[in-house]
């Protein structure tokens, strides 16, 4: 996806807080925004939105030597996910459709976006969000995209929203490969806090090798792409995973919610429409 005029503002607003997370000098984060200005007077349009969060991000941590400033965000996340999870785990078993519910609960788990949000009610707004109905539902396409799938990728987003991937990575109930960011960016999720949530334990964890917050292909590994081309199902989490892959052709399954009325109108829905969507490309 191509970068918006309405993300300029986004980036600034990103940089400010990401700036205020990293220190406190403010001498620093008023260098951060000049910086972050005149990066984005210089940064084609056509590029992704989080190519370009990937440039300004680079920069924040060049002038803070913060090199993962939301560390302590995510631990503190994790740790509310997981008081949820043992709730989570009996819905899913009373289900009738318990792969079904356990793709809900992934999609709400995307709300804890704090590239986005600023704060996020985690058990108030999964549990609102896995009673809403889903705008585009394209799960039987899924399930039978799935029946024959024999390399499985699922490409992570936020750290505490893993917890979820994981529940849904259990019904799925074949081998899956689950990619993490090569460094920490934002709050996603990285080897370090997949290890300690355990995803190791249900799929085999890799890394894109990026720190742009969403797969940008240009900056990941040659040993990732071998692996993205030869998987036969994607699922794709969260928005930035959606702007970085949206114009490609591969096999994927876009589990979001969108959460801006850029990537909204992108796709044609309600800002806040929960998403389980085959990609159009393919």
């Amino acid at each position: 996806m191509k970068t918006y005029l309405d993300c300029i503002p986004c980036f600034i607003k990103q940089a400010l807080r990401v700036g205020r997370i990293s220190t406190y000098d403010e001498t620093k984060i008023k260098e951060i925004l000049d910086h972050t200005g005149m990066l984005i007077s210089k940064i084609p349009m056509q590029a992704s939105p989080p190519e370009i969060s990937k440039i300004i991000y680079d920069e924040i941590r060049a002038i803070t030597k913060n090199f993962d400033p939301y560390k302590k965000i995510k631990l503190e996340n994790i740790a509310k996910a997981e008081e949820l999870i043992p709730h989570m785990k009996k819905i899913i078993a009373s289900d009738s459709n318990p792969l079904f519910e356990a793709a809900r609960m992934a999609i709400a788990g995307n709300v804890i976006d704090f590239g986005i949000y600023e704060t996020v009610n985690i058990e108030q707004e999964i549990m609102k969000s896995i009673h809403e109905e889903l705008t585009i539902n394209d799960f039987d396409i899924f399930v039978n995209k799935l029946k024959t799938a024999k390399n499985i990728l699922y490409i992570g987003d936020n750290s505490a929203e893993a917890l979820f991937d994981k529940l849904f990575i259990e019904q799925i109930g074949k081998p899956v490969k689950f990619v993490v960011r090569g460094a920490p960016i934002l709050n996603d999720i990285t080897e370090t806090e997949a290890r300690q949530i355990g995803m190791n334990e249900v799929a085999e964890v890799i890394s894109s090798g990026t720190s742009a917050p969403g797969n940008v292909l240009s900056d990941c590994t040659s040993e990732f792409l071998n692996v993205l081309d030869e998987a036969d199902l994607i699922i794709s989490k969260g928005q930035g995973n959606y702007e970085a892959l949206s114009e490609t052709n591969y096999p994927i399954f876009f589990l979001l919610k969108a959460k801006c009325h850029v990537i909204a109108e992108d796709i044609d829905v309600p800002v806040g429409a929960l998403l389980l969507m085959q990609n159009k490309k393919k």
